[in-house]
């Protein structure tokens, strides 16, 4: 077995072929990379740090989230996913099952000042992919 030494930030010889970030933060520009995903607006922001994702359809969950300002994941595509995060100050939404931003959405999101993203994998997958590269869920 190979040590790991920790002034690698990252490791490429991970078991489902991901990176794997050893100090569990993520830039926005790793996360989309990592997803694959088509960054709609909030471009200016890609080097900002996230250390936490959350997964979730049910605003009422991410509603609970209190202090931890984690990346979002979801497939509902509406205006209440907007809303909600930003009642619940939480900047970076994933789309993710294929979902198409509307217009409205991405000028609400913008206005806002969030950042939003576009991704075709399924919501277990893109879970998966940012858990192996390092993202930390909530609980």
């Amino acid at each position: 077995m190979r040590s790991i030494t920790t002034t690698n930030t990252f490791l490429s010889d991970n078991p489902i072929g991901t990176k794997q970030n050893l100090n569990n933060i993520m830039t926005i520009k790793e996360i989309s990379e990592v997803l694959n995903a088509k960054v709609l607006c909030g471009a200016d922001r890609l080097d900002e740090d996230y250390q936490k994702a959350f997964a979730s359809d049910l605003m009422s969950d991410v509603l609970t989230l209190g202090d931890y300002n984690p990346v979002i994941l979801t497939g509902l595509c509406n205006m209440q996913t907007i809303r909600t995060c930003e009642m619940g100050n939480l900047d970076v939404i994933i789309l993710v099952r294929k979902k198409k931003a509307s217009e409205e959405m991405i000028e609400m999101a913008e206005d806002e000042g969030m950042v939003m993203m576009e991704c075709d994998y399924s919501m277990f997958k893109a879970c998966g992919l940012l858990f192996s590269a390092g993202l930390e869920p909530i609980y």
